[in-house]
């Protein structure tokens, strides 16, 4: 029978086989295997045992051991806020000018296209013009515009998609069960959300930082 006794370090043990030590690495190996394994079977730990299994086996206690998993936390991800500008995959810089047009612009240090980014929840951002102090918005019928209140039709869903590009959908608005997503044309113009798709180049953005 094996018999294991802890020392005071706590990380290694006298093992006996029969009232003869056994210093041999091997055999160490396949009594406190045999140990763990007889612990599995018998039954749960006591919780003033803490999740130490050697604690555990030197108080005689029959226990089973899980593998606890910590759940990732993303409330850094709330509240957080980004001076960025929207760079479409379409060479178009994303801007709000005073009177709320949205539009595409090739000057990368134009006013009206630095952006505040501001996460409103996990996912969802609201994209608010510096210069302008106008949200971008999208209607009902997925036309997007600078907005002076804050409200609902400024919420979108903030995604990174496998080429590293994000999209913006609308996080109110959809066109017959499908997404709206923020885009410029070819000639930096904004098109209509449901006439945009994901895979789309028009709405992939990157968000560059503010120089």
């Amino acid at each position: 029978m094996c018999k294991w006794t802890p020392t005071t370090a706590g990380l290694h043990s006298d093992l006996t086989f029969a009232g003869s030590a056994l210093p041999s690495y091997p055999f160490s190996l396949v009594c406190l295997s045999l140990l763990f394994l007889a612990c599995s079977a018998l039954g749960g730990c006591s919780p003033t045992l803490g999740h130490d299994p050697l604690h555990a086996l030197a108080q005689g206690t029959n226990c089973s051991w899980t593998l606890e998993r910590h759940t990732r936390s993303y409330n850094h991800l709330e509240g957080d806020v980004r001076l960025r500008r929207l760079y479409s995959a379409n060479k178009f810089f994303l801007c709000i000018d005073k009177t709320g047009k949205v539009d595409g612009t090739r000057r990368k240090n134009y006013p009206d296209s630095l952006m505040e980014i501001r996460s409103v929840s996990v996912g969802v951002v609201a994209i608010k013009s510096i210069s302008t102090g106008l949200y971008l918005a999208m209607s009902k019928k997925g036309t997007l515009f600078g907005s002076v209140r804050y409200s609902p039709s400024c919420k979108f869903k903030e995604r990174i998609e496998e080429n590293g590009y994000n999209t913006y959908a609308s996080l109110r608005w959809k066109h017959r069960g499908r997404q709206m997503f923020v885009s410029l044309n070819g000639r930096g113009k904004p098109r209509r959300g449901h006439k945009a798709r994901r895979r789309h180049p028009s709405t992939h953005f990157l968000p560059m930082l503010a120089t």
